[in-house]
């Protein structure tokens, strides 16, 4: 049995990208392998946040994880700083890490880029996104293609750490889900499909109503031939809807190729949207559900105890591996 370990941030609603690039796979993980979920907050915080939206932010990614089908009675769902092993194990792989390879990440110049002040933390988070990964072992991260980068240096500081003090961690295997890995946005084709997106028809939020989807996915920008064919370079927006299709049905691209050969972008446009639409309906229902109760609080207490228990252990092995504290004489 493998362990897997994934977190996502709770910045905003998740868009159907998070979702086929990333949730729906967990489900399946779950069935045959060791898994922690994360919410990862403490990430978040590395470009300002408000208070209660935040909160409100965490509650809901939690019930969202649930919904999409996730088990607390087969995997760990937690939320990150309520595990405070995360940091502590962040600030030992930061003094490990060189400024060089910090300032070469991607996503750290793309949201410095062109701000007088930057976070320090937006920085030096990818040793805290280590450092979550590492405290339970982790054979393998599920991630999307943006995020290979991370788990390079997560590899590094790992086999860094072994070979400088002590053989303590796992070298975890990066993994990206062949299909509907990165979902694009349906304005702008060209670029990820991300809930932060100014455009609003530009993503598909998990929580969008049925009307809100179709809507959507009709005005979504294709092209004027009125071939329906995978052409990432020269039918991007038919290319990314054709993803979305084959995601939600199980269909192979090929075979919706041959399906709509002959029929306009009208009938497969709505189709698409129809696919979307039966895949969000019942998470949302659920989703509902669990934002009315009080068990996603008592699951999250759970959670938390669970991967204390794990994170405080590594953490341990870490500090004494690094020299840190006492070493008590036996009695």
């Amino acid at each position: 049995m493998k362990t897997i370990f994934s977190g996502i941030q709770p910045s905003g609603t998740l868009t159907l990208g998070n979702y086929l690039g990333a949730m729906k796979h967990f489900v399946d993980l779950q069935e045959e392998n060791n898994c922690y979920f994360c919410i990862v907050d403490e990430h978040a915080i590395t470009v300002p946040q408000e208070r209660l939206k935040l909160r409100e932010n965490i509650k809901s990614l939690a019930a969202l994880y649930i919904a999409s089908g996730i088990d607390p009675k087969k995997s760990i769902l937690f939320i990150q700083s309520e595990v405070p092993a995360h940091t502590q194990l962040g600030w030992i792989l930061q003094s490990i890490s060189y400024i060089g390879e910090l300032e070469r990440m991607t996503q750290f110049k793309d949201k410095s880029n062109g701000k007088e002040a930057v976070s320090s933390a937006l920085l030096t988070y990818p040793p805290l996104m280590a450092a979550d990964i590492l405290l339970y072992k982790t054979d393998i991260v599920p991630v999307g293609d943006d995020q290979k980068q991370h788990l390079e240096l997560t590899r590094d500081l790992a086999q860094r750490f072994n070979n400088r003090y002590n053989d303590i961690f796992t070298i975890p295997e990066i993994r990206v889900p062949k299909v509907g890995a990165r979902i694009m946005s349906l304005q702008e084709p060209t670029k990820k499909m991300s809930k932060s997106d100014e455009n609003l028809k530009a993503s598909i939020l998990m929580l969008d109503t049925d009307k809100q989807i179709e809507k959507k996915i009709k005005s979504a920008v294709t092209d004027s031939d009125g071939i329906v064919k995978f052409d990432k370079t020269n039918k991007p927006g038919i290319s990314n809807l054709l993803t979305i299709h084959a995601s939600c049905t199980g269909e192979s691209v090929e075979d919706l190729e041959r399906k709509y050969d002959g029929k306009g972008y009208g009938e497969f446009k709505q189709e698409t949207a129809n696919a979307v639409m039966a895949t969000l309906r019942p998470i949302r229902e659920k989703y509902e559900e669990l934002m009315a109760s009080d068990e996603l609080d008592r699951l999250l207490d759970e959670g938390a105890e669970k991967a204390n228990f794990v994170a405080n252990k590594m953490l341990a092995k870490a500090k004494k591996a690094i020299g840190l504290g006492r070493v008590k004489k036996k009695r």
